[in-house]
């Protein structure tokens, strides 16, 4: 895992050195740089050495010369990769470094090399022959890759703070972009908190030619739900596809975790007694030697926001080392404005603290860790896929006047600050219910509800514009059935901007690499064919998964409810822990209604904690 920064353009080496600088913390092991100022390309890069430590310095070139890269990431193919290469006449002069394998495979493939890839990644290759800059960001953007191309200045970063090093960087805020911050709690791809600025989104690629100064984008991978015919219910043949389905995932998942367990540094697995990262454990368990394998979880002082006793039954069943930290709840609210100070942007997703502390404790012992993010969102784990059986029977049968007159009585439920209470679940669903079914998923998420928005901004707010993210995600799913379009609104959007951004920005600012084995190329095209009746079945989530792994876990990992990695923020946001600044808030929000959301909370009148956290995180933000 690194950092990567440059640009091509107006600049200089001493601009190039500070934008690598402010990345520092996603490679402390190295820091170098290539300039040309006759042609004006500056590449930069900052190494935490993962694999071929002594080989795998960068910018990388060919021996040639001709081509150089700056790259984080890595390519877990890239022994296939390299062997294949090699056939085809191409010679190495690295040990095996995977960075090495992308500079041939462009040469030898051009950019179409990255559908061979399996792996995270964002790169940027300099090609001198053609005179251009060739960029890619891997299929669910786990590495972050933002640029702005202004005049004749193109530049590049894995961070905001890198990029705005820069004097050419715009730097004025989007009103759109904090519209879309508020609505789903953090940015869609591809736009940035920053006008002009952007993020590349995943499955995407770029080139930017030094002579005409134009550059293009394209998508060269989309994830695509195709399943096959789901089959007739109760039958002997479903007993079948389930067996097949059963043992597929399991071989698939573990040859997934088997590739990531490639490190020449220590490792180790997120243990958190979830059904997916004890999986992880468990098939990682299988190819490391019989104690040696390294679990982490973290549990804290409060049995609702506590899963601890779960990770310990799956390491000692497992027989890992094991390491546990209990922390308490209070006394962690002391470090958020620590953690947000080092966000590039806003991201209001209230598992960001624990996230960090897991990873903070992880990397005292290992660089590398492996988790279990993907499952959810590919198997259809989370909580509103529960719920669209019933939401839609209730959108169609019952009347908007009856509706509202529900919300209102529902409304004066006690609130309760425990994690995933049932008061929270039943006012966030009807929230959901009073829109279109094409905004149901992101309203459930959103901070505010969307005919507030326009009060809150003081301006008018169209909701096909703020939701558009979802909305696209939810048109190009052709499947109409709900659960399909929700699998496509979680994996494309949710997944991607939201929790692997957070685990990446948590992770780095630890210096620690996280990898996702279900999140494999193969994993996913094994879980876009599955149907959704096997995903999610009677109620219950991850329904074949489960069978997967049956063999592998205690029934009590397997049977248990999902309980998010959360913290007790409505309680904090009551008890008066964070102090609002309404003097650092964006200027153009309407201040007197955020003092009326944050007294009805105070007062227990309503649950305000996702405004409020939003609101909180973005002004301490800004503070910076």
């Amino acid at each position: 895992m690194c950092g990567i920064a440059g640009f091509a353009g107006r600049g200089d080496a001493g601009i190039l050195e500070r934008m690598t600088t402010a990345i520092q913390h996603r490679g402390p092991d190295a820091g170098t740089a290539w300039v040309d100022a006759s042609v004006g390309v500056f590449l930069g890069h900052r190494r935490l050495a993962i694999v071929d430590l002594s080989g795998g310095g960068q910018p990388m070139w060919t021996a040639d010369g001709a081509l150089g890269i700056v790259f984080n990431g890595e390519i877990y193919n890239h022994i296939e990769l390299r062997e294949e290469l090699k056939a085809r006449g191409c010679v190495f002069v690295t040990d095996h470094s995977d960075t090495e394998v992308l500079l041939h495979a462009y040469r030898e493939w051009g950019d179409s090399f990255v559908n061979r890839l399996n792996g995270m990644w964002a790169f940027v290759i300099y090609d001198r022959a053609t005179r251009r800059l060739f960029g890619s960001r891997d299929r669910f953007a786990k590495k972050p890759l933002y640029y702005f191309h202004e005049g004749e200045t193109f530049a590049f970063a894995s961070e905001l703070p890198a990029l705005l090093q820069h004097p050419g960087c715009p730097r004025n805020l989007s009103t759109l972009s904090l519209k879309k911050y508020f609505a789903n709690c953090y940015i869609p791809a591809p736009r940035s908190i920053y006008e002009r600025v952007w993020k590349l989104p995943g499955g995407c690629s770029l080139s930017f030619d030094l002579a005409s100064r134009e550059l293009k984008i394209w998508r060269y991978w989309e994830f695509v739900l195709e399943p096959e015919d789901a089959g007739g219910r109760n039958s002997d043949d479903e007993s079948a596809k389930v067996r097949e389905w059963s043992e597929q995932i399991a071989a698939v998942l573990e040859a997934a975790t088997k590739r990531r367990l490639m490190s020449d540094v220590p490792l180790g697995i997120f243990l958190s007694g979830g059904i997916d990262s004890s999986a992880i454990a468990a098939l990682a368990a299988k190819h490391v030697p019989a104690g040696e394998l390294n679990t982490f979880s973290i549990g804290f002082d409060e049995a609702s926001f506590d899963e601890s006793r779960y990770a310990k039954l799956v390491a000692d069943k497992l027989g890992t080392r094991h390491h546990h930290e209990i922390l308490g709840l209070d006394q962690t609210t002391a470090i958020v404005p620590e953690i947000v100070s080092k966000l590039d942007e806003p991201l209001a997703d209230g598992s960001l603290l624990p996230t960090y502390l897991l990873t903070r404790f992880t990397r005292k012992k290992v660089t590398v860790a492996l988790g279990g993010d993907g499952g959810d969102e590919l198997f259809a784990g989370y909580d509103p896929f529960r719920a669209l059986r019933a939401a839609e029977q209730y959108s169609r049968f019952v009347p908007k006047p009856l509706h509202h007159a529900i919300r209102m009585i529902v409304a004066r439920l006690p609130v309760s600050h425990q994690n995933l209470s049932l008061d929270f679940k039943i006012k966030r669903t009807l929230l959901g219910l009073s829109y279109p079914p094409k905004l149901w998923n992101p309203v459930w998420f959103s901070a505010i509800e969307p005919s507030e928005m326009e009060y809150f901004f003081r301006e008018p707010c169209d909701s096909e514009e703020i939701y558009s993210e979802a909305i696209e995600a939810w048109d190009r799913c052709t499947q109409r059935n709900l659960v399909d379009r929700t699998l496509q609104f979680f994996t494309c959007l949710y997944l991607q901007d939201g929790v692997l951004a957070k685990v990446d920005r948590a992770s780095m600012m630890s210096s620690l690499e996280a990898r996702s084995p279900f999140l494999d190329i193969e994993m996913v095209d094994l879980a876009r064919r599955i149907p959704w009746q096997f995903k999610l079945r009677k109620g219950q989530t991850k329904w074949i998964l489960k069978k997967a792994l049956a063999p592998l876990l205690p029934a009590e990992i397997i049977d248990r409810p999902k309980k998010g990695f959360g913290m007790p923020i409505g309680r904090w946001l009551r008890e008066g822990r964070f102090s609002f600044d309404h003097t650092s808030a964006f200027p153009h929000l309407d201040v007197a209604f955020a003092e009326r959301k944050h007294a009805d909370h105070m007062a227990g009148r309503s649950d305000e904690r996702l405004f409020l956290w939003s609101y909180w995180l973005l002004s301490e933000w800004m503070k910076k």
